[in-house]
């Protein structure tokens, strides 16, 4: 405890912490920047994606000061890049340019003109200018960067341009512009095409999908989707993405058994770190599962980290497996703000009609023969005409196939009829089928998931060359040496 309180005291080691950790960031983003330099002489994708995941890890440290270092190690001082970037970074204290103009001197400056080392300073300083939340220069420098791009056609690039596509999108919608920029890029996605960038057509895409359904053009966004080439996906996250866009657009076209498939997939896929976008796939799935008449597992909300945010989904699934109008209306207007913010507001008015539907199944259960009136009752029907209006309901349900039962118009009765064993109907065999199409379809896609490095069956067959080659001058030198000492 002394020690602590000794720590606190002192504000030397901060400051001396703080000071050595500028060239530690400053030292990664270099070694970043000779891997890159190394990946576009060698032509090599599977550098710039190491990359680039090894920037993403540093970008909480990224500061001022360090930014301004790194271009001057990359760019030359004076060019135009280098005073383009320049220009968007905010302005730094004497002190901080002192300490960076004294670690800069003592490392040597080495100039690469790579158009890739171009393109990740200007990713580097859109995570920055976005994370310090300057949307206005983050626009800007996203609009340059672009700009910069369209005149590239370089596949070691290609990895890096998914990624300022990426964010790109984002800073204009931060700003509330997102519709400024759908024509550029269905440009870009245009150009992918033609050059077959095949990731940056998965990410123009899902942006693409995003600008349209956060204006409610679901029209819009499945003519583009259908109409889209198709080809196997390149990014787990891109491929997440999609299926949850694709999940919404079907569930907005009533296909709730399409989108289901597709929301519950993606929140599969998605990563572990990815909380926020597995909560909004549970959310879409949960009201898709109500609306097909299914009843989600209480595993379902108590997954970790997600219980508060789904709290508003647990008591509306309540209501409706309990079947009760009233506990329905009260949950919608209870939690009407999270249900507007999470733009799930009009499927929950269509899910009126299955808690009536639930609460006549359970009726029809517990009584043989009912009649109308007490089943209005129960429904708690608050029409004009509540008596008919049941009368309407339970001979759709009947219809529908939803109960077993019969009317009987004279007497206003709705007679039940005797449950059978759900074992002598095709119901368990249809439920296994389903089962063992999902395993074997995910079986068929972790198989082809799987990555292998480049050649690696031409490698293969040289070494085995070489262990043959290896063999035969073995047997080759004891052959000779045995002729030597019968020659002895």
């Amino acid at each position: 405890m002394t020690q602590d309180v000794e720590m606190k005291e002192l504000p030397a080691p901060s400051n001396s912490t703080s000071v050595s950790s500028a060239p530690s960031t400053l030292l990664h983003l270099k070694e970043i920047a000779s891997l890159i330099e190394t990946a576009a002489y060698a032509r090599e994708v599977r550098r710039i994606v190491r990359a680039v995941r090894l920037t993403m890890a540093l970008r909480r440290k990224l500061k001022t000061s360090v930014l301004t270092s790194f271009l001057n190690f990359v760019l030359t001082p004076g060019s135009d890049p280098h005073n383009r970037l320049s220009s968007y970074l905010p302005k730094e204290d004497d002190h901080e340019m002192e300490v960076d103009t004294a670690t800069s001197a003592a490392q040597a400056s080495l100039k690469h003109p790579l158009p890739e080392l171009e393109i990740y300073c200007y990713l580097l300083l859109l995570i920055f200018l976005i994370d310090q939340k300057r949307y206005s220069e983050a626009k800007a420098c996203s609009s340059a960067s672009i700009a910069r791009l369209k005149n590239l056609n370089r596949r070691t690039v290609d990895v890096l341009a998914s990624r300022l596509y990426f964010y790109y999108s984002l800073s204009y919608e931060l700003t509330g512009d997102l519709a400024e920029i759908r024509g550029n890029l269905l440009a870009l996605h245009r150009i992918a095409t033609l050059r077959h960038d095949e990731l940056g057509q998965e990410t123009l895409l899902n942006l693409l999908l995003r600008n349209y359904l956060h204006y409610n053009l679901y029209d819009q966004a499945e003519k583009l989707r259908s109409k889209a080439p198709r080809f196997e996906a390149h990014s787990n996250q891109q491929f997440c993405r999609y299926l949850f866009y694709l999940g919404k657009i079907r569930t907005i076209q009533l296909e709730y058994t399409d989108a289901k498939e597709s929301l519950l997939q993606a929140a599969r896929k998605a990563p572990v770190a990815a909380l926020g976008f597995r909560v909004q796939c549970n959310k879409w799935a949960i009201i898709v599962r109500l609306l097909l008449g299914e009843i989600p597992e209480r595993t379902v909300f108590m997954q970790k980290g997600m219980v508060n945010a789904l709290r508003p989904y647990f008591e509306l699934t309540n209501a409706v497996r309990i079947g009760d109008l009233e506990l329905f209306k009260s949950v919608a207007e209870k939690f009407s703000s999270t249900f507007s913010q999470d733009r799930t507001h009009n499927l929950i008015v269509r899910l009126r009609h299955n808690v009536i539907r639930t609460g006549l199944r359970n009726i029809s259960i517990s009584y043989s023969r009912v009649s109308l009136v007490d089943v209005a009752k129960k429904l708690r029907l608050d029409s004009a005409n509540p008596v008919a209006d049941a009368e309407s309901i339970v001979a759709k349900a009947i219809r529908d196939g939803a109960i077993d039962a019969t009317l009987d118009h004279a007497n206003g009765w709705m007679v039940s009829k005797e449950t059978g064993d759900i074992y002598s109907t095709n119901e368990p065999q249809i439920a296994f089928n389903s089962r063992i199409a999902f395993c074997l379809n995910m079986h068929n896609e972790a198989v082809r998931a799987l990555r292998f490095p480049p050649n690696s069956h031409k490698e293969k067959e040289s070494a085995e060359k070489r262990r043959e080659r290896q063999q035969q001058e073995q047997e080759l030198a004891k052959h000779i040496a045995e002729e030597d000492d019968d020659e002895f």
